[in-house]
């Protein structure tokens, strides 16, 4: 790892003034469990890291005015202990309580994750089900992204150079709803996805279905929702929807998995996180966590 210029603002302004100073040339800091990686390997060799940890502004989860606001400061592990995200969120807190290890899971934060914007990120389907917005600021000003469109390319965000993600602002639901993610890794424990799928369903019938891993950016499965949509969830109806799902991604063959395994099992996947979604709206079942494949 190269040398590099270590500086930690204590407030947003501050933070945002150095990184206009000096352009790309800086890095911002949070958990680090991505950035410190690319460092190591050479892939990004950044003159100064802005770490974030001490900015008290970026910390936080709270419900207000039908949002909950989530801070960049906020970690996995803050996120499964929240009983709010476990309560209105369940996706987003089955996401997150499958990321990699306790370690990580300590350290590394959502925000951090859809910023590094690998094809794999946990947190992007969950966030793209949900219609959240990305919360951005820099020293011209705020400004919301949504999370359809924070997402631009492999590693690629819709960010300007000199604007910061402050956190993410997910829409409370009103009603019944049912939700899930589903992961496919290759083993037990710390593993990067080789597919990944949320599914949320509320008390009218509306669908929506994200996936991750299978294309260059989290996608929505819209031919699908489309299908779904107003229509009482069925086995039969729910094996269609999966099959249209698959006209939304583009899934490659890589070290983890092939491109035809990925096709066939985001098929098996779409279909049961369906059902399951509509069971537990239905009548609180399969439980949190439970394996869904």
């Amino acid at each position: 790892m190269e040398n590099f210029r270590y500086l930690k603002p204590a407030a947003i302004d501050k933070a945002l003034s150095l990184k206009k100073e000096l352009g790309s040339k800086a890095r911002f800091l949070l958990g680090g469990t991505d950035l410190f990686i690319q460092m190591d390997k050479g892939f990004v060799v950044p003159e100064t890291v802005i770490d974030l940890k001490g900015i008290d502004e970026l910390k936080g989860i709270e419900k207000k005015d039908g949002y909950v606001y989530v801070g960049a400061r906020v970690t996995w592990t803050q996120l499964i202990e929240s009983d709010l995200i476990r309560k209105e969120f369940p996706a987003l807190w089955e996401a997150s309580d499958i990321v990699a290890s306790v370690g990580v899971r300590n350290t590394g934060t959502l925000v951090g994750n859809i910023c590094n914007a690998v094809p794999s990120l946990e947190g992007g389907s969950p966030l793209l089900a949900y219609n959240a917005a990305v919360l951005v600021k820099s020293s011209q000003g705020e400004r919301e992204i949504p999370a359809a469109d924070f997402f631009t390319g492999v590693k690629k965000t819709a960010l300007a150079d000199d604007e910061m993600v402050t956190g993410v602002k997910i829409p409370v639901k009103n009603g019944k709803f049912g939700e899930v993610y589903v992961k496919m890794g290759r083993y037990e424990g710390e593993d990067l996805a080789q597919a990944g799928v949320a599914v949320v369903v509320d008390d009218k019938n509306n669908y929506r279905i994200a996936l991750n891993a299978v294309a260059p950016t989290p996608v929505r499965a819209e031919k699908a929702e489309a299908l779904l949509s107003g229509k009482k969830l069925d086995e039969s109806l729910a094996e269609k929807a999966a099959e249209l799902a698959l006209e939304s991604i583009s899934p490659i063959s890589d070290i983890r998995s092939s491109k035809e395994y990925r096709l066939h099992m985001c098929r098996v996947m779409v279909k049961r996180a369906l059902m399951a979604s509509v069971s537990r709206m239905e009548t609180g079942k399969p439980a949190l966590n439970t394996r869904l494949i």
